[in-house]
Parts: structure tokens; sequence; C-alpha cells
């Protein structure tokens, strides 16, 4: 003689009464599992449609926007890095630059100015860079410092949000060397 499930249950319960709440709450779970299935036939597996349409643009506008942020973080990293290549370059080329030949290499402010700006890292954001080189101490003798100042306009467009643009700056100080 075999018993049914409900059957097999009930006498679980009677006899071991410490693990008559387990049971039940089994017995529970797994029914809820089997209507589940079963409601999806009657009517009920559009539900899933409707929080799919509601939840996924969000999704989407917050995956494009962590884009958009890394995007951001990326170019504030070029320009950080830019601004000191680009004081590296004035740091070598001082008032007492010599090449080997025994001509000068110095660099003016607009030249270090113009390899600032065509470095040639890649501009992901598609935005503005523009440098400025000056010399605090007056003067591009060895011991001297120069600074340059390097600014960028980040262009975002996130979705659901208004376009607009993100200003940046970076700035890089040395000491002439040579």
């Amino acid at each position: 003689m075999t018993l049914s499930r409900q059957a097999w249950i009930r006498n679980i319960c009677r006899t071991i009464p410490g693990v008559r709440k387990l049971v039940l709450s089994f017995a529970c779970f797994s029914n809820k599992v089997e209507w589940e299935r079963d409601g999806e036939k009657q009517g009920e597996g559009g539900q899933a449609v409707v929080e799919i349409a509601l939840a996924l643009p969000i999704i989407v506008a917050f995956s494009f926007a962590m884009i958009e942020l890394c995007l951001a973080y990326y170019s504030y990293c070029m320009i950080s890095e830019t601004a000191r290549e680009g004081t590296r370059y004035a740091i070598v080329r001082g008032a007492t630059c010599q090449t080997g030949s025994g001509g000068s290499c110095t660099a003016s402010a607009s030249t270090i100015n113009s390899v600032v700006t065509h470095m040639g890292w890649p501009n992901l954001g598609n935005g503005a860079l523009s440098a400025n080189t000056t010399y605090p101490d007056g003067n591009e003798n060895p011991g001297s410092r120069v600074q340059v100042i390097v600014n960028y306009v980040y262009p975002y467009n996130i979705p659901f949000a208004p376009k607009g643009s993100l200003h940046m700056s970076s700035t890089s100080v040395m000491y002439i060397v040579q």
C-alpha cells in the first residue's frame, strides 16, 4: 500500500514533533513552485513582460551613464598626464638647452602649448583641449619653475538627461633642469 504525499507528510508530522514546522514549510514551498508553474498557463505569464518593460529603460540609462562616467574619468586622467608630459618636455628645454652639435633646443611657451595640444592621446570624449604654459619665476633658466595648465571641456550625453559639458583642468609644475 502506497501513501499519498499528503498522508506521508501527516505521518511524519505526527511521529516527529520537531520537524513539523520544517516539513510544512517545505511542503508549502514545493506546492508554491508547482502553483507558479501552473499560474503561467492561467494568464500570469505577462507579468514578466511588464516588469522588463519597466526595468529595461532604467537599466539601459544607468549603463550608459556609467559609460559616460568612465569616459569622463578617462578624460581627466588624459589631461592630467598631458600636463605632466608637457611639463617634462619644458624642463629639459630651458634657456641653456643645447643639442649635441652645439645648437639651441630651447622651447618657448607657445611651442610647449602646441606640443601639449598635439600629444596624440585618444580624445574619446571629443572635447576641446587647450594648454597654457607660464614661468612663475619669470625666466627659463635652470632652477626656475615651469607651469603647464591644461583645460578640457568634456561634452557628456546621458540618456534621459539634458546634454551638457564638464570643465576639467589639470596643472603641473616642475623645475627646469637645463
